[in-house]
């Protein structure tokens, strides 16, 4: 039951975040873009802190050892970013911001339809390599989402459910972007959606590999669990948060809020029901 489970949430999460950014993207809604940041902000935040952080604490573990491995996490994922930035600024000779701005539209952490629409024409003569960098980015990517997913699954199927549409609701906005840099690579649309689509069933493949390995190392679930929290944590910090703080009017501005609020809500709805259900 819990793999069938698993298999269900990773699918879920990896091929069904794509077809959601495929009817968001390819029917011209990217103006949307911003309200699934926030959103997906509050999601991953309620995640980490109002459930995956709580059951691992509530573990046998050591709350000195989970502590340092969510600030190992952090950092990780900071170094992670910077050796991403200097690979791409030395390979294509640009500076700081102009890496940062290119290391993003290939990583694809949640980045919005007109930077990856920028990229895509701007690096024309690059189009096939750059396809396969976003290719490979997104199956590394689903591959530790996979993972992640099922760690949650194995302490509690409402966790799982949670950790599950957090997961779809980051990689939303992410795979608009990647769409977009994927059509200028395969000329069509369907092209595209079905490459990105193959990359997220890599998914299945973390979830997977992670259901065998916490079978035969349980005691190690709440460091999963952990480790799975720093990476929401940071995505949320150091990705969705910093590209909603823009200068915005009172309108724009409440609205921000509202969803960044209602990802929060949907988290602890998602889960109530879950539980209920369990």
């Amino acid at each position: 039951m819990t793999l069938l489970a698993i298999l269900v949430g990773t699918v879920a999460a990896g091929v069904g975040s794509v077809w959601i950014a495929a009817l968001l993207g390819f029917a011209m809604l990217a103006r949307y873009t911003q309200h699934m940041l926030s959103l997906a902000a509050g999601a991953l935040m309620a995640t980490a802190f109002m459930h995956l952080l709580p059951e691992a604490f509530e573990s046998a573990a050591g709350a000195h050892e989970l502590f340092a491995l969510l600030l190992g996490g952090l950092v990780f994922f900071f170094l992670l970013d910077k050796a991403e930035l200097w690979h791409h600024g030395h390979e294509h000779g640009q500076g700081p911001d102009h890496a940062h701005e290119h290391a993003r539209g290939h990583e694809g952490h949640s980045h919005g339809h007109a930077h990856a629409h920028h990229h895509g024409h701007a690096h024309a003569g690059e189009r096939r390599a750059g396809g396969w960098a976003v290719l490979l980015g997104d199956s590394v990517h689903a591959f530790g989402d996979g993972i992640l997913i099922a760690s949650a699954f194995m302490a509690d199927m409402r966790l799982g459910a949670v950790a599950a549409l957090a997961v779809m609701a980051h990689e939303v906005p992410h795979h608009m972007g990647d769409l977009v840099v994927l059509r200028q690579t395969s000329g069509t649309q369907r092209a595209a959606l079905v490459k990105v689509s193959l990359a997220g069933t890599v998914t299945a493949l973390g979830g997977l590999v992670g259901y065998f390995l916490l079978v035969r190392l349980e005691e190690w679930l709440p460091y999963f669990l952990v480790a799975a929290s720093s990476s929401f944590v940071y995505v949320a910090l150091a990705d969705l948060i910093p590209q909603l703080q823009k200068r915005l009017g009172l309108r724009e501005t409440v609205a921000q809020v509202a969803w960044l609020v209602a990802g929060i809500a949907l988290v602890t709805v998602v889960s109530g029901l879950a539980h209920a259900g369990h």
